[in-house]
């Protein structure tokens, strides 16, 4: 299995703490990271999942970022927006597409404190789609 990853770099405390949970973990579970790209925020995560999802050697994606409560509802516009494209391109290009993104609704530590397990659930994710579907 060739996994490709995508990172958000906002709340980079929190979201490279999951990356190298999601390498980690990959690796313990014999999983190829493929490739690895950073964007600036979680919104920006679904154009750089589709330029991996095109790509031949790339068997699934996990997504990566956390999305923290601030003063207005912005946290849920972005997660839900984010969510609803990630999976249309999973369904797109008939790949998984897993969603390792904290929030919406979370502070800081909350999501902190959630990022390893995240990051973990995400890749195990793509490897029980994946071994469903083949």
């Amino acid at each position: 299995m060739k996994l490709g990853i995508v990172v958000a770099e906002f709340n980079s405390e929190i979201t490279s703490k999951m990356e190298s949970a999601a390498r980690d973990y990959a690796e313990s579970k014999g999983i190829f990271v493929a490739e690895i790209i950073h964007v600036p925020g979680v919104y920006d995560i679904p154009l750089a999942a589709k330029k991996l999802l095109k790509k031949k050697n790339i068997d699934a994606v996990v997504a990566l970022g956390a999305v923290v409560k601030g003063g207005t509802s912005h946290d849920e516009v972005i997660a839900h927006s984010t969510a609803n494209a990630l999976t249309q391109l999973s369904l797109e290009f008939e790949k998984p597409v897993a969603l390792g993104i904290s929030g919406p609704g979370m502070d800081k530590k909350q999501a902190m404190e959630r990022a390893v397990p995240y990051a973990k659930n995400a890749v195990e994710a793509t490897a029980k789609m994946l071994s469903a579907l083949l």
